[in-house]
């Protein structure tokens, strides 16, 4: 089974060729690439799958992910 997570953008750029983000994980702090969702930025919520943002989700979307996710754990 494969997982994906949403996370919070911190910061973008442009080092190489590929545009990264520094993408939030619920204080988990990880880079990932941004060449799948080109219209992501700083602040948005963003479905993250093997270090590729695949998709862009609002804030309510992500929290409840979130929340359900940290249910299933405890």
């Amino acid at each position: 089974m494969c997982l994906a997570l949403p996370g919070k953008i911190l910061s973008i750029t442009h080092d190489s060729s590929l545009p990264m983000g520094e993408v939030d994980f619920s204080g988990v702090k990880k880079s990932v690439c941004l060449v799948y969702t080109p219209e992501a930025k700083v602040g948005d919520y963003v479905i993250v799958h093997v270090g590729f943002a695949i998709s862009i989700l609002n804030e309510k979307a992500a929290q409840d992910t979130l929340d359900l996710l940290e249910g299933a754990l405890s």
